[in-house]
C-alpha cells in the first residue's frame, strides 16, 4: 500500500508542526509522522514541564530570601507528587490536542517509525509514503556515554516524570540540563551534585557570570565538581556508587539517582538516511544555508536534526522550519537570520546570553566598551531579598550598537527580550536609553546597565 504527498514531515515537535501547518495552509497534501506522542521535547519533555517544576523551586527560594524580612518560610516545602500532577495537567492533553488541530487543517497525522526506502520514499508501519518534499525535524537524543554502568543513568525525560524525588542526586555533565534540574532538586530538599569533567561548565556563557551562578547555587545546596571524570557507576543496596577521577586521584560518590545531563546528539539513527542519499555527520544532516540537503534536493532539515549555525533552541528550530517550509513552497533560498537570538539557563536566578562573548568581541578587532555592573544591591534585587546579580554589556564604541549582552539575575530572561529586539533592529545604546520604562520594574534596570 502506498500514498502520495507533497510533503512528509518526520518529527511532530514544534518545528515539524509549524512546517506542516504552513504547507497544508498553502494547499499542499501533507503528512506528519512521529513514533512518540505529538508535541516534541519542548512541550512534553523539556522547556515547558521543566519551567513548571521550576516554579515550585522559585516559590521556596523566594520565601527563603525574605526570611527575617517579613516572611516566615518555616515549614514551607515542595510536595513533589502534587507539583508533578500540576505538570501533567499541562503536558498530558498536548498530544491529542495537537493531532486534532493538525487534522482540522487537513494534515494527515501518522504514528510510527519513519524510515527511508529511497530518495523520496518513506515507510511507516508497512505503508510507503511517496512525496515530493521531506522535512526532517526529529530533534535530539541523549549523547551515548562511554563508562561502565552508564545504563543505570536516567535521562531528562525520566527526571521530568519522577513520582518522588530521592535524597541524593548526581547530575552528569555541566550543561543546561544538569544546572536547571539541580537547582530545582536542591530547593525541593535533595542533595544535588553536578559532576563535570571540564574546568568550566556552561562554556558558551560569560565566564564571570557563570562563577556567580555557581556561588549562588552553592548557597542553595548545589555542589559542582569540576575537572572530574566518571569512570564507572555501580548498583548498590542503597542506590548507586560512582567511581570518579580528579587530578589523577580516585574517589567515590554515593547517590540514589544519577541523571544524564552530558549533552545531546541529532536523533537520526532510525531514518536509514543512506537509502535517501542524505549526507549527515555528528552535528546533523548536512544542509545548505537555506536548509536543503546538500545531497538530496527533495529533503530539508531543521532544528537539532540539521547541521546549521543556529543554537539548539526550540524557538530557533521553529524559525528554521518556517523558513524551510517557505523555501519549499516558493522554490526559494532564504537563509535564516540567527542574529541576536537569546538563550537562557533557567537556574535560580537565570543566566542569559545574547550575541558575542567578551573574548570573541576582543578577538574580532573591534573597539569595544564593556559595561560590567554588579546588580546585586539594585532596588529590583533588594525588593525580593536577592543578593546575586550582574550584567555585562559589550558595545561597539564606534557605532554604539550592542555586540553582546550577558545577564545573571532574577527576571533577566524577560529583560533579555528587550535587548534582543534592540540588537535585531540595530538600535544604539542612546536610542535604547531614550525609552521610558514602567517603574519600578526589572525592565527599568536596562538604562542603568547601559
Amino acid at each position: 500500500m502506498s500514498e502520495n504527498y507533497d510533503l512528509v514531515v518526520i518529527g511532530a515537535g514544534m518545528a515539524g508542526i509549524a512546517a506542516a501547518t504552513k504547507c497544508s495552509s498553502a494547499g499542499w497534501r501533507v503528512a506528519i509522522v512521529d513514533s512518540l506522542p505529538y508535541g516534541g521535547t519542548c512541550a512534553l519533555r523539556g522547556c515547558d514541564p521543566k519551567k513548571i517544576l521550576r516554579r515550585g523551586a522559585e516559590v521556596i527560594d523566594s520565601a527563603r530570601l525574605l526570611q527575617g524580612k517579613g516572611i516566615d518560610g518555616n515549614g514551607l516545602s515542595i510536595n513533589w507528587a502534587e507539583l508533578m500532577k500540576h505538570k501533567h495537567g499541562f503536558t498530558d492533553p498536548v498530544p491529542q490536542s495537537m493531532e486534532e488541530d493538525l487534522r482540522h487543517i487537513g494534515v494527515e497525522t501518522l504514528n510510527g517509525t519513519a524510515s527511508f526506502t529511497g530518495p523520496s520514499r518513506i515507510q511507516v508501519s508497512g505503508t510507503t509514503l511517496r512525496t515530493s518534499k521531506v522535512l526532517i525535524a526529529t530533534g535530539a537524543t541523549p549523547r551515548p556515554l562511554d563508562f561502565p554502568g552508564q545504563e543505570h543513568l536516567i535521562d531528562s525525560t525520566d527526571f521530568l516524570n519522577l513520582r518522588s524525588l530521592p535524597a541524593r542526586i548526581v547530575f552528569v555533565g555541566g550543561g543546561f540540563v544538569s544546572f536547571e534540574f539541580a537547582h530545582i532538586a536542591a530547593r525541593a530538599g535533595s542533595s544535588a551534585v553536578i559532576v563535570d569533567r571540564g574546568a568550566r561548565p556552561l562554556k558558551s556563557f560569560d565566564a564571570d557570570l557563570v562563577e556567580l551562578l555557581i556561588d549562588r547555587g552553592a548557597e542553595a545546596g548545589v555542589q559542582v565538581r569540576r575537572g572530574t571524570s566518571i569512570t564507572g557507576v555501580e548498583k548498590t543496596r542503597e542506590g548507586y556508587r560512582l567511581r570518579l577521577q580528579q587530578a589523577g586521584r580516585e574517589a567515590t560518590l554515593d547517590a540514589d539517582l544519577v541523571v544524564h545531563g552530558a549533552g545531546r546528539i541529532p536523533d537520526l539513527s532510525r531514518l536509514n538516511l543512506e537509502a535517501a542519499h542524505v549526507a549527515y555527520g555528528k552535528r546533523g544532516i548536512e544542509v545548505a544555508g537555506h536548509l536543503q540537503s546538500t545531497t538530496n534536493p527533495a529533503v530539508y532539515a531543521a532544528g537539532d536534526a540539521a547541521d546549521t549555525a543556529g543554537p539548539p533552541l526550540t524557538p530557533v528550530a521553529v524559525f528554521e522550519a518556517k523558513v524551510a517550509a517557505s523555501n519549499m513552497l516558493k522554490s526559494g533560498s532564504t537563509v535564516p537570520d540567527y542574529a541576536a537570538t537569546p538563550t537562557a539557563v533557567f537556574t535560580i536566578p537565570e543566566l542569559v546570553r545574547i550575541g558575542m562573548l567578551e573574548h570573541e568581541a576582543r578577538d574580532s578587532g573591534l573597539n569595544i566598551d564593556v559595561r560590567h555592573s554588579d546588580t546585586s544591591q539594585w532596588y529590583s534585587n533588594y525588593r525580593i531579598g536577592e543578593t546575586a546579580g550582574a550584567a555585562k554589556i559589550i558595545i561597539d564604541r564606534k557605532t554604539g550598537h550592542l555586540l553582546g549582552v550577558h545577564l545573571f539575575g532574577s527576571g533577566y530572561a524577560e529583560l533579555a527580550n528587550t535587548f534582543s529586539l534592540a540588537m535585531k533592529h540595530g538600535l544604539t545604546t542612546r536610542e535604547l536609553k531614550s525609552m521610558t520604562p514602567t517603574y519600578p520594574s526589572v525592565g527599568s534596570d536596562l538604562d542603568s546597565m547601559l
